[in-house]
């Protein structure tokens, strides 16, 4: 299997925040991990930035950029969005196409929005996932801490099936040791 890591929207205007998000250095950490195995076994790593004028997001703004503590290398795939759908408008499928690539690792950030909508969309355009149930992030809500609204999506999402291929929730170092 040749699956890619896509990772989503680590980006200073949405980490730079007080609170920062849920376990933050923890998933950053996860993230580099599951970037360099990736790296190291030829497959490739995307990072996808969201951006929206007039924002902390603007295109090539601060706010914009990665956050610092990403492990990014030159060979690394950058893939600009505007909605949470990372396929959505962008060239995201036609990337992975040209890598031969037919599963998909993702991790990021917002698990309720951004996450969510990519993961059902990577499912909708065929491509079996892999959520890394401790390498995505979110804030805290009003209503719910965001260690629930992980934990939410981990489940709900392993539960969906109608795409006809399969949502797996796992952990990151489950995923690496099944990847070695």
């Amino acid at each position: 299997m040749k699956y890619a890591v896509v990772v989503i929207d680590m980006q200073r205007g949405l980490f730079e925040t007080d609170p920062e998000p849920f376990e933050t250095a923890e998933v950053v950490a996860r993230i580099n991990a599951l970037t360099a195995r990736a790296r190291s076994q030829g497959n490739p790593v995307v990072f996808v930035q969201h951006e929206r004028q007039g924002s902390e997001l603007a295109f090539g703004g601060a706010g914009w950029e990665l956050i610092s503590g990403l492990a990014v290398q030159e060979s690394d795939i950058k893939v600009r969005k505007m909605t949470p759908d990372s396929f959505l408008r962008t060239d995201l499928e036609q990337v992975l196409k040209n890598r031969d690539v037919d599963a998909l690792c993702i991790c990021g950030y917002a698990t309720e929005f951004c996450v969510d909508t990519t993961v059902r969309s990577a499912a909708a355009h065929g491509y079996p996932v892999f959520l890394v149930a401790d390498a995505h992030t979110t804030h805290d809500k009003e209503h719910l801490p965001a260690s629930l609204v992980r934990d939410h999506h981990n489940r709900t999402l392993s539960d969906v099936t109608s795409f006809g291929v399969p949502i797996t929730a796992v952990a990151c170092e489950t995923f690496l040791r099944t990847e070695e």
